[in-house]
């Protein structure tokens, strides 16, 4: 059973999570030759604050950003 999983920021809404989950699923069916029902798909969502991008935190990097407009 492939377990597969994601960490990516929060802010996405459900919808385009269930097609990054449908679209895994299915890239793992086709290169494994697995049953789809048999394909585990687990998204952790990481706040910006525990982001790390080199020495700073994603939110520090969107904080700057927002500064900077």
């Amino acid at each position: 059973m492939p377990i597969i999983t994601v960490n990516l920021l929060t802010g996405r809404d459900a919808a385009k999570k269930r097609v990054l989950i449908r679209e895994i699923a299915a890239a793992a069916v086709r290169a494994l030759d697995v049953p789809s029902a048999s394909v585990r798909v687990i998204l952790n969502e990481v706040p910006p604050e525990h982001w790390g991008i080199g020495n700073e935190t994603k939110a520090e990097q969107l904080e700057r950003a927002k500064e900077g407009q």
